[in-house]
């Protein structure tokens, strides 16, 4: 088990006060911002001052000073160098790769992604950029290994994998792509404070700070985190993907996301409390679950290696229903009878949201891809929230369960 503890770096971070003295950071809605000396300007635009070097600010897409100290905090609560935020989790991940990749390069991915993911990466990149990619078992390190070429840039996989729960061995995965001249890019989505990646040898982290980062589904963002040399390139003036492609953050949705850090923790904790223990339940009446926490899920062990202490296994779990009929069944029983959650894709709200993922959010893989990548057409998706007590919430899903035919 790592011994990071990422609230105690976020702790230091955070301890500096907003511009009048508040404790908390204070909101610059500021487009672009003054100099005192003309000569200041093109030293900005050429690269020589900035943020990092003498607080110098230029543009709202460039550097906003609000979403710079999130991307501070983000930094430290994944132990790394520089972040910098964006407006959505999508964009995080499109700057990444073309900012690592250029025409004619191969990208390797894991076969379960999220749908937009592989959307991206399978339909969008290659007419677009000549980028390929090739698609493997993530969990199947030979595989990955003979998938590398002379042109692979970039080893991509998520830290848990949407929506089957398979766990990346980070470690391993990024000796094979330092061997090989690559970088390994990590969506860590589905484990803020469970797992640190960048701390087990991945080059880049990305996030959708929408999901449990942010954890009240009321605003999109999302986060890259890596070097600070690497932030820096992502907003060069002249081949900076988040400069010049513009996924600018707005300042008051970074502050707002901000005030959620500090919770994270507990909320996260809470998450996983309760999903292991539905799961076991689930478990023990003989429903087909999904959960990294329980002992016989494959990467139980790596996960157990993996994860920082006191967060848990996650705050997701899948059930199998065996068809896409009887998932779409228990989910209109689970919202409309037994008021267990919602029927709504995204994740990490505080309420329990539930999604047939082969049908929503894995829905951009064709069937083939659905079939190799384990995405069964019942598979139900449970973000487990924490309102309600956990007594009343599988009193809810049991009755959801035995109406369906699930058990008796």
């Amino acid at each position: 088990m790592s011994n990071f503890d990422p609230l105690e770096s976020l702790a230091d971070m955070r301890h500096e006060f907003g511009e009048h003295g508040g404790v908390n950071m204070s909101i610059e809605t500021s487009t672009t911002f003054t100099v005192m000396q003309a000569a200041t300007m093109p030293e900005i635009f050429q690269g020589r001052i900035g943020p990092e070097q003498g607080g110098c600010y230029l543009y709202g897409r460039h550097f906003n000073p609000t979403v710079y100290v999130l991307g501070k905090q983000i930094a430290a609560l994944e132990g790394a160098e520089s972040a910098y935020c964006t407006a959505s989790g999508m964009s995080a991940i499109s700057a990444t790769i073309l900012q690592l990749c250029s025409a004619g390069d191969h990208v390797i991915a894991g076969h379960t992604l999220y749908g937009g993911t592989f959307a991206l990466l399978n339909a969008y990149l290659p007419p677009r950029t000549g980028i390929a990619t090739s698609f493997v078992d993530i969990t199947d390190l030979a595989a990955v290994e003979r998938a590398f070429t002379p042109r692979t840039k970039v080893l991509y996989c998520e830290t848990m994998s949407n929506p089957t729960l398979r766990v990346a061995n980070v470690p391993e995965l990024a000796r094979l792509a330092r061997a090989r001249g690559a970088k390994l890019v990590v969506d860590n989505t589905f484990c803020p404070l469970i797992v640190s990646p960048l701390r087990h040898g991945a080059d880049i982290v990305v996030h959708s700070l929408t999901k449990f980062m942010n954890g009240a589904s009321d605003v999109i963002a999302g986060a890259i985190c890596g070097t600070t040399a690497f932030v820096q390139t992502l907003m060069d003036l002249h081949q900076g993907s988040l400069m010049l492609l513009g996924p600018t953050m707005d300042p008051i949705v970074a502050y707002d996301i901000s005030l959620r850090l500090p919770h994270l923790g507990l909320r996260m904790a809470e998450h996983s409390r309760r999903a292991l223990i539905l799961a076991t339940r689930l478990s023990e009446r003989g429903v087909p679950v999904i959960y990294p926490g329980l002992p016989a899920h494959p990467e139980h062990g790596l996960l157990s290696r993996l994860k920082n202490s006191d967060f848990g296994f996650g705050g997701i779990f899948c059930i199998d229903a065996g068809t896409t009929e009887r998932a779409f069944a228990l989910m209109e029983e689970l919202q409309n009878r037994d008021r267990f959650g919602y029927m709504a894709v995204s994740l990490g709200y505080f309420d329990t949201l539930m999604s047939c993922s082969a049908a929503t959010t894995s829905s951009e893989m064709p069937g083939d891809a659905l079939a190799r990548g384990g995405v069964l057409p019942g598979l139900v998706r449970v973000s487990i929230g924490y309102t309600g007590s956990v007594e009343q919430r599988w009193r809810q899903l049991e009755d959801a369960l035995r109406h369906v035919g699930m058990i008796r």
